[in-house]
Formats: C-alpha cells, structure tokens, sequence
C-alpha cells in the first residue's frame, strides 16, 4: 500500500456550518459532511463577514450622491478589479462582467461575439450543458472527441481546427472537467486556437476554486481571451458570476439586454451606449453578490492556491487508494496514483449492483453525507464514461423521455473543496463499505419521475431547521 503523508493545511474553521449535525434516518444527530463541493461550495467566513460589514452601508451604485450609494459604488467597482486581479487579467483592455453565474456569462457572449456568418465553434465532448447548449443555439458547433479514459482527443482537436482554421467564431473549453476532474492543457490549447486564427474561452467555473486561472498577457500566443467563473463554486454563494475578456469586443454593437445602466444617452430618436462594463450590466447589479465573490477570490489568493491544490492532491490520492480497496467500486476516468496531478479533486465512482441514485440516498439519508448522482448536467461525457452503447443509451432517453428517469445512468460524485479533510473521507468509506455488505436500515421507494430514493415512512424534520 502506497504511504500518504497527511497534510497539515486546514481550512475547516474557515467555513460556515462545517459544525452543523443534521439528523440522520434513525433519529440520531451527525456532523454534515459535505462532498458535493463540485456543485456549490459552502461560504468561507471571511466572505460572510465581509458581506456583514458591507451590509448596513449596503445601497444603489453609479450616480447616487449619497454617502451610501458612493461607498457601494467604490465597493463594487474594486469588485471587478479583484476579479481582474484574481485571473490575471489586465484591466486596461479587458472588463469583468458581473451576472448571475458562469451559465449566464456563456450566455452572454454567445450573443456578444462578434463573428462572421456560417463560422463554427469549437467545443468539447467533456463539457457541462452550459458550455455547449449555449452555443449550439446561435453557432455550428463542433465537439472534440474524449478518449476512451475520458481525456481529451487532443490529435482530434487538432484535426478540427486545421479543418476549420480562418472559419472559427470560438473555441471553448472547460478548465477542468465537473465529471472526472481532467485538467484541460488550456494555454496549450490556446496557443493552438490562436495559429488557426481563433479566440478561446476558458470556463473555469471549475477549475477557479482548484486552481490558478491566469489568462496571461494580451499578446502572449498562451493567452487566455474570455475566463468565465461562478462565485458559487469558490465560496462565495451569492448570486454572482463573471464574464472576463476584451474590452474591445464588447464595444462593438448593442448589448443583449438593454436597459437601466447601459447607457450614456437616449432620445426618441437615439441610443448611444455606454462604455464598459456598463453596456453589458443591465438594471441594478447585484452589488453584495460582487462584494462577496471579491472576498472569497481575495481570500483565496492570500491562502494561495498552490497550497490548496497541494492539499487536495493528498486527499484525491488517500481517497482514490482507500476507495479502491472496497469491493465492487469502479472509479471512472483517472485513477492511477502517478497520474492523479491531472485531474482536481472530483471523484465519479459506481458501486457493482446498487443504483448510483439509491447510494447517493443512503449516503445522506444514513450517513449524513452530501454527495451527487446523476450525469452532472454533461449526459454526453457521462455516456462516454460508461462506455454505453448506442442501444443502452437509445433505450435510456426513450424512457426518459416518456417519463421515467429509474434506469438514467449516471454515476456518484464525491468532490472536494479546500477544507475537506480525511475525516470527510473517512465517512463516506465507512459508509461505502456497509452498503457493499447490504448493512443498511431504510426502506428506499424508487420515485420513477426523478429516479430519486427515499426511505418509506419517514418524515424528514427539515422544516425545524428552517423555513420561509
């Protein structure tokens, strides 16, 4: 068995709620343990009390004249150069435009993208809907193949961009998968996009908590032309998300949503827009959203992010050993000891014989643990993975689309943010291992419409947590 040296790095005290006990199936009380981190993270404290000490001077931005509204505008402003800060962006000829989240930052641009008539974008097979649905609607797209492990077919990558070179509206790719956790070779891939004659995009929605983002200079043929991040899933669950990249390009023509703020001057006749980020922040901002993802990227920066992901390189390698040793778990994508520094802390696993809807269930019904299952809004990647075939996954839309979600197939993800430690790990083998022995107490019903389970006869005492 190979050794694995603990990390002595510990953010735990950090976090909001990391002490909150839940109760559990059989009437008792467990401390959470949260390892669904590649969906939303909790908020780190210093983002709570930044958001506290914000709150009572909390008021509108941009051409308030009171004392309040100029403290805002002063806050949300340092907001955005943070965020330039935090991706390394440089702030004289890129904008950060602030949304609700890395989906509607793709948005965006998907409608703000200046590019000639039939030219195509360049996708990938490993992303999220939210990095290929998008553009689907208003491009030609094209998707690089994944290898059978999951990685990306980079020969095929290379194969469309010389088919399509001079032709290409955008490249876009995920930084780091939200399934298997494969570091894309973004700057790699940039260079490459650059020589065909194209822009990239780096969604980094996933990679941003995990990694450093540095977009690079402008003229470096490395550089990185639009970054989009999502506050949710670097601790800071506010409502924000941002868009980075050319100022220039966002300059060109009208916004997609006009209105209140993206502006200088209208008449009857006229529309003259304002400049940036203005034109692309319709209506009042979400201001505390922006302050909040501030704190989280400042904070991560002063931790330092080659320490987080010195810390979540320790745990991926202690939990891919462990769960190895447990009989009848398969792990999907990377798994190999000496090739783990590829991947970030994302886990996909299947237990032989136990639906992934009704394991991740029993995880959290009975051992208070929060994981995910499911295709994590990427259904292509997760068929691939699985290496269905064409007739299973035939059958398998045919009755989803009927109504009927109990035969999805999918996968159980445990995922890590930077407080998890072995503890966290620990629970979810424990837990693993009696329900490979059948060593369960509920009665889980299968609801056909949402393929989830859920114990019989049990009422669940949420509302005495919290309620509206």
């Amino acid at each position: 068995m190979t050794h694995i040296t603990p990390s002595p790095y510990d953010l735990r005290t950090r976090i909001v709620g990391i002490d909150e006990r839940v109760p559990l199936l059989d009437g008792s009380l467990a401390t959470y343990v949260n390892l669904d981190n590649a969906a939303s993270t909790p908020a780190l404290t210093d983002v709570l009390d930044a958001v506290d000490r914000f709150m009572p001077y909390y008021s509108s931005v941009h051409r308030g004249t009171g004392f309040k509204s100029r403290l805002s505008t002063l806050a949300y402003d340092q907001a955005h150069e943070i965020i330039a800060e935090f991706v390394g962006a440089n702030p004289h000829t890129n904008t950060v435009i602030f949304g609700k989240n890395t989906t509607e930052a793709i948005n965006k641009l998907s409608f703000r993208l200046p590019a000639k008539p039939g030219s195509v974008v360049i996708t990938t097979q490993l992303e999220h809907h939210s990095n290929d649905l998008p553009w689907r609607a208003r491009f030609p797209v094209e998707h690089v193949r994944a290898l059978p492990d999951g990685r990306l077919d980079e020969d095929d990558f290379d194969r469309l961009l010389a088919q399509h070179a001079g032709n290409i509206a955008l490249v876009t790719v995920t930084g780091a998968s939200n399934v298997s956790g494969f570091l894309q070779p973004i700057h790699r891939l940039a260079r490459k996009a650059h020589a065909a004659g194209a822009q990239i995009l780096v969604d980094a929605a996933q990679l941003a908590p995990h990694r450093q983002v540095d977009m690079k200079p402008d003229g470096d043929p490395e550089h990185l032309d639009f970054v989009t991040i999502s506050a949710h899933k670097m601790y800071a669950p506010f409502g924000t998300g941002a868009l980075i990249g050319p100022k220039a390009i966002f300059m060109q023509g009208a916004p997609e949503y006009p209105g209140g703020g993206t502006v200088d001057v209208v008449t009857l006749d006229e529309v003259h827009w304002a400049g940036m980020p203005d034109r692309d922040e319709a209506g009042s901002p979400n201001v505390v959203g922006a302050v909040a993802m501030a704190a989280a990227a400042k904070a991560l920066m002063a931790i330092g992010m080659d320490q987080v992901a010195a810390h979540e390189q320790e745990l991926l390698a202690y939990a891919t050993e462990r769960l190895l040793a447990i009989p009848g778990v398969t792990i999907y994508g990377e798994s190999n000891p000496a090739r783990l520094h590829e991947k970030v802390g994302v886990i996909p696993f299947n237990l032989a014989g136990v639906s992934h809807f009704k394991l991740a269930a029993i995880l959290g019904y009975e051992g208070g643990i929060g994981v995910r299952s499911g295709c994590f809004c990427a259904h292509p990647y997760v068929v691939h993975l699985l290496n269905l075939d064409d007739e299973a996954a035939s059958t398998w839309r045919t009755q989803l689309l009927e109504g009927d979600k109990s035969n999805m197939p999918g996968m159980v993800r445990m995922s890590f943010g930077c407080y998890n430690n072995r503890d966290d790990v620990n629970r979810l083998l424990a837990m693993l291992e009696r329900i490979a022995r059948n060593d369960y107490a509920g009665d889980y019903r299968l609801d056909r419409q949402t393929g989830e389970y859920r114990p019989a006869d049990f009422t669940e005492p949420i509302a005495s947590y919290f309620t509206l």
